[in-house]
């Protein structure tokens, strides 16, 4: 099925100044955000302390939740609704049975008995949480690495730094982009940005591949040119692709629950990031690092 008609030629690296400018007003934005933030949002698993999930019979005022834990001597608990008559309420504070039966106590007192459900309650201590965010940094760093040493030695390294740049970017936007919603930094969110990542190299690499095909016919072509007819022969690839991954992604958002919500949404955010940056910014970065060695070439002459 071809959705873009042969012979099509959008001149895309003509709009490559436009692209760097759009992609660097989003990646400023995007560390601004986490500056003004005081940082990312960090859950339970890198900040520590306690998550309880609690389910209602009825809707219960958030009010009403926040005063039975501060009757138990819990004054930092924050509460964020995640469902109809559902809460996760975090504490920095770590949750003994001790605790945890107050906690009981608190509800059935402000709420009445049987009239709640504690589903579920996570620890996490300060140690664990600095070290899954130590290995969560790693896991996407080691990522670019690899991705970076496997274009250069499959292509040239002027193709591999095209590509990691174009996944930097990605993965900085979907991150601004959460800081700005104010959504929760999770282990959840780092498996999304990673699984954007690998879907983003895949559609670059696509790209490539035709680059190099297309660079073999025709050696007298200029590369602008041949990354424009490249982006072009695979667009209509790239646009069906993207197209029913994001129908699955809607399908997660919207039906798939408060649990899989944010997984979705990153990958949402993260599948338009990616297409745009595999046709907008990692081969017109390959042109661009050509140009450069070409204008210092003549220079040495």
């Amino acid at each position: 099925m071809e959705f873009i008609k042969p012979g099509t030629h959008f001149d895309f690296v003509g709009k490559m100044k436009i692209a760097v400018g759009l992609s660097a007003v989003l990646i400023i934005a995007s560390i601004l955000s986490v500056v003004l933030h005081g940082g990312l949002n960090f859950g339970i698993d890198f900040a520590g302390g306690t998550v309880i999930q609690i389910k209602f019979s009825k809707a219960a005022p958030a009010d009403g939740i926040r005063k039975a834990f501060a009757g138990i001597n819990v004054s930092d608990a924050i509460i964020q609704e995640i469902g109809e008559n559902e809460v996760i309420v975090r504490t920095n504070q770590s949750m003994t049975k001790e605790l945890q039966d107050k906690v009981e106590g608190a509800m059935t007192s402000q709420f009445g008995a049987g009239q709640f459900e504690i589903r579920r309650v996570e620890f996490v201590g300060p140690k664990v949480g600095k070290d899954l965010t130590n290995k969560a940094i790693l896991a996407i760093i080691f990522a670019w690495i690899g991705m970076l040493i496997y274009i250069a030695w499959r292509f040239e390294f002027r193709y591999g730094l095209g590509a990691i740049i174009a996944l930097i970017h990605d993965t900085i936007i979907v991150i601004g982009v959460l800081s700005l919603l104010n959504k929760e930094f999770t282990l959840v969110i780092v498996a999304a940005l990673l699984t954007v990542i690998g879907y983003s190299i895949n559609d670059t690499i696509v790209v490539f591949d035709r680059i190099r095909e297309n660079r073999k016919k025709d050696l007298k072509k200029s590369l602008g040119d041949l990354i424009n007819s490249s982006i072009n022969e695979t667009l209509s690839r790239t646009i069906l692709t993207a197209f029913t991954v994001i129908l699955v992604l809607l399908s997660l958002f919207f039906l798939g629950g408060p649990v899989i919500h944010d997984f979705a949404f990153a990958l949402l955010i993260g599948i338009v990031i990616g297409t745009y940056s595999s046709i907008f910014i990692a081969s017109p970065i390959v042109l661009a690092f050509e140009n450069v060695h070409i204008s210092k070439g003549k220079r040495k002459k």
